[in-house]
């Protein structure tokens, strides 16, 4: 018998019992009902103060992805930053997927006619990590002059969308994520063989628990989870499967379009991200940098 999905519920933006506070220090700007929000009045380049800082936390917590317009911040700013929020960290494998990159915290995503976009798929940053990031601040230094959106999905308001049933299901079960079906494609065997000891698999909740609100939220991906503990295979790909579509629903989701000097800052605890790859040949260039996150614990 067919089984339809009659489409998401009205998602919760906090955590039951929370009301919505209005912000002193700058304005905001919703991009949908849950997940993304435009901040006016900051100069991220510029002295944050501890209330301020504690306005930002709140507002990323409230709306998961952050987005700053027209900040002229230098690579030393956009790193002193990033440090307001935890200890930054380098990717092991930007040098092998980006040609000609360096292994600095701050890393220049440079595409154009001779590199296409290829992240065009909903992930949460190195779930394959022992410690996933935290999250991840994204500067837009040269943009196409069409296309070339960043997609982020509310993987809280996911998993509230599922049925009571399901939720009941994976609440206990935990996923194994690897690199080595993704990023090890377009690697020299020899540097997957040799990083391959350092990044084994590791095993993470399905279902994860936010560490400051409490909110339960899918932590499966398609790029990096292989498969459920405990399940055979057609039947881990097929709840996999079910759990990407429900993040991958519009209700869930904001779009942001990019501008010269805009930022962006995500909480990768409560987030996958999607980018658009619809602008090949124009350039788009981007500086990002990662900031180190925790163990993720499920239910």
């Amino acid at each position: 018998m067919l089984t339809i999905d009659v489409g998401p519920r009205v998602a919760d933006r906090l955590p039951a019992g929370t009301a919505p506070r209005p912000y002193d220090r700058f304005d905001l700007a919703p991009l949908s009902p849950t997940i993304g929000a435009e901040v006016d009045g900051v100069d991220l380049g510029g002295p944050i103060d501890d209330e301020l800082q504690s306005e930002l936390r709140r507002a990323l917590l409230e709306w998961k992805v952050l987005f700053f317009r027209d900040q002229d911040l230098t690579r030393d700013q956009q790193r002193d930053f990033a440090l307001r929020w935890g200890e930054v960290e380098q990717h092991p494998f930007y040098k092998y997927v980006n040609p000609g990159q360096t292994a600095d915290d701050v890393v220049t995503l440079a595409k154009g006619a001779d590199a296409p976009g290829f992240e065009n798929e909903w992930h949460t940053d190195i779930t394959w990590h022992v410690r996933p990031s935290f999250g991840a601040v994204l500067r837009a230094v040269e943009v196409p002059p069409l296309g070339g959106d960043t997609l982020w999905s509310d993987t809280a308001s996911a998993h509230d969308a599922l049925p009571e049933e399901l939720q009941a299901e994976i609440a206990s079960l935990v996923a194994v994520h690897d690199w080595r079906h993704t990023f090890g494609r377009g690697m020299p065997r020899e540097a997957v063989e040799q990083l391959s000891p350092a990044f084994p698999p590791v095993e993470h909740p399905v279902v994860r628990v936010h560490p400051e609100t409490g909110r339960r939220s899918i932590f499966v991906n398609p790029i990096f989870t292989s498969h459920v503990v405990g399940m055979e295979p057609d039947e881990s790909d097929d709840l996999l499967r079910r759990l990407c579509t429900e993040v991958a629903r519009p209700e869930h989701q904001c779009r942001f379009r990019w501008s010269p000097g805009a930022v962006a800052f995500w909480d990768n605890r409560a987030t996958q991200h999607y980018a658009s790859s619809d602008y090949h040949p124009q350039p788009r260039v981007m500086d990002r940098i990662s900031i180190a996150g925790d163990v993720p614990v499920g239910v």
